[in-house]
């Protein structure tokens, strides 16, 4: 039986993140009754249930919730370490789970994104855009991009981008319906565009700079979106006036049609960092990421 424990284990983590047996069975790519025959094993063992079942979840039962608490970094150091161990054999293959933030999909990821999957062709990338906080070690992510703002704690975190400069924008078709504002005040004659936090569903205040010092100025938005799609629409299209990335502004093939206003009063966002858990990087997949984002980065 104790031989057979670590791949239980690994049957019952998966079992807690995706959800369910049917989930689980579906990320591990085996018939669900295997999933189901190792969970039945593995309580038999500790002579416990690990959930409680309902016809329509799995809960865990506190022996579970400890169980899982207990054993997941072990679990995941112990997988770090086999792959390791694999990789001197073999070239880096498996699955690289990437948690990005939107903007640092767009001046980190896309650039390169062809040129990594070319040169690494037995590694499959999966790349969840989220804008919120999130804990890569119990959704399961490799490693994750985001501003320092929002980074996790007790994780390495190597800076891929200098702070970038937030700057606001109008449109040609804005600016002779409305005028340009000149000083900060005048924003309250004008429309704004907002941006809202879905995970912290809370909304971005627009930020300056005003005599050395960052200043947030919160007034009633025009439009309120949590897509940066939708934001440079409302730009472009004469809807209002909008908070944008420099670096992303300056990538559009319109990039003309944003005009920057108050650039006096711009201020600069938190540097940009990738980030991971210190076994993840044992991995070879996971470390030819790594270091083919910092030989992009700093070629």
């Amino acid at each position: 039986m104790q031989s057979s424990i670590y791949g239980y284990l690994t049957y019952f983590h998966e079992i807690v993140i995706e959800g369910s047996i049917a989930g689980a069975a579906r990320k591990l790519e085996v018939a669900p009754p295997a999933v189901s025959n190792a969970l039945k094993l593995l309580e038999r063992h500790l002579g416990l249930p690990l959930f409680t079942r309902t016809t329509r979840k799995m809960e865990l039962t506190e022996a579970g919730q400890r169980l899982f608490e207990s054993t997941k970094d072990m679990l995941r150091g112990l997988d770090s370490v086999m792959e390791s161990v694999r990789d001197l054999t073999e070239k880096p293959s498996g699955l690289v789970r990437i948690t990005t933030s939107i903007i640092s999909y767009l001046l980190v990821i896309r650039p390169h994104f062809a040129e990594f999957c070319e040169r690494y062709p037995d590694i499959r990338l999966e790349i969840s855009v989220n804008d919120g906080i999130v804990d890569i070690v119990k959704e399961g992510f490799d490693v994750g991009m985001r501003f320092g703002d929002r980074l996790e704690q007790n994780v390495v975190a190597k800076k891929l981008l200098d702070p970038v400069r937030l700057g606001l924008y109008a449109s040609e078709s804005y600016l002779r319906k409305y005028g340009k504002p000149e000083t900060l005040e005048d924003l309250s004659q004008h429309k704004l565009l907002g941006y809202r936090f879905v995970t912290a569903n809370r909304t971005y205040p627009l930020t300056f700079n005003q005599d050395g010092r960052e200043i947030s100025i919160d007034m009633p938005y025009s439009v309120l979106t949590n897509n940066l799609t939708v934001e440079l629409d409302t730009v472009r299209q004469g809807v209002a006036l909008g908070q944008l990335f420099e670096p992303v502004v300056n990538a559009l093939h319109d990039r003309k049609n944003f005009i920057p206003v108050l650039d006096a009063h711009w201020t600069q966002y938190p540097a940009l960092y990738l980030f991971y858990m210190q076994h993840s990087q044992k991995a070879g997949k996971v470390r030819a990421l790594i270091d083919f984002l910092e030989e992009k980065i700093k070629g």
